[in-house]
């Protein structure tokens, strides 16, 4: 079976595709994506809770453990770990593969390098085998090419076994830094952007869908909802009540469908 860092090492780069429920998830391995992530801001809105605040330590881990044994490879977006303390991340990070889950991409939200270095370190020390996506914000929340290389330098060193940089968008930034790192790189795609395959030109091996689909949907309901209020036929595709139902794990019950 092909493993996770496998994947960041293919003909192609990794198009990883972000799930916030059991479902979405599901139907993202039906079509083929051997490798699904979870996406903190779908976590933290379907509870309630705001996203990059570290508070939503314990509905990641329930949705690691719905998810941890599907027939895909997962990787969770743990934040900045949920604590100061790197010694509490690499429990966490132990509770995670315990769970099924093969990666983590903790994210730096422009604090102390050498805090999240020492995060890293303790994740390596904790779960060796789970791949560490080291994630740096100085593109997502700061200015641009402040600092990034020598964060993503001190990042490899603890032992991040690839690096994220949501937010770096330009074509020859991008290509610059691929040569800088020892590492896969790993971008976020935005729909403004470079395509996947100019992407893959550039020398990128991971490109994360993000909170795109989870907002997708979100806009979707929306106007379907606003459709029908509106006397208008509902646009776009649905997947069948059966089709949806179909993907649970739990789905030996009977339900109406309307429901």
């Amino acid at each position: 079976m092909t493993t996770f860092a496998e994947l960041h090492r293919g003909e192609e780069p990794l198009l990883l595709p972000n799930a916030w429920d059991h479902a979405s998830a599901g139907a993202l391995a039906a079509e083929g994506f051997r490798a699904v992530g979870t996406t903190s801001l779908g976590v933290a809105a379907a509870v309630g809770l705001p996203d990059g605040a570290s508070a939503t330590r314990d509905e990641t881990l329930r949705l690691a453990l719905a998810l941890g044994s599907g027939p895909y490879l997962l990787s969770v977006d743990a934040e900045d770990g949920y604590s100061e303390d790197p010694d509490e991340v690499g429990e966490f990070a132990r509770e995670l593969v315990a769970v099924g889950a093969v990666g983590i991409n903790l994210e730096d939200g422009l604090g102390s390098p050498a805090l999240h270095a020492a995060k890293i370190a303790a994740v390596k020390a904790a779960a060796p085998g789970l791949f560490v996506n080291a994630r740096t914000d100085t593109y997502w929340l700061g200015e641009g090419d402040t600092d990034t290389r020598a964060r993503l330098d001190a990042y490899q060193q603890a032992g991040a076994d690839g690096v994220f940089v949501p937010g770096l968008t330009e074509p020859h930034e991008i290509a610059d830094l691929v040569k800088h790192l020892d590492v896969p790189l790993n971008v976020l795609y935005t729909p403004t952007g470079p395509t996947l395959p100019q992407l893959a030109d550039l020398g990128v091996r991971r490109v994360s869908l993000g909170s795109l689909l989870y907002r997708r949907a979100l806009g979707a309901a929306l106007e379907t909802a606003l459709d029908i209020r509106e006397g208008r036929t509902p646009r776009g595709a649905a997947p069948s009540y059966g089709a949806v139902d179909a993907l649970s794990r739990r789905g030996d019950v009977t339900h109406s469908d309307e429901a």
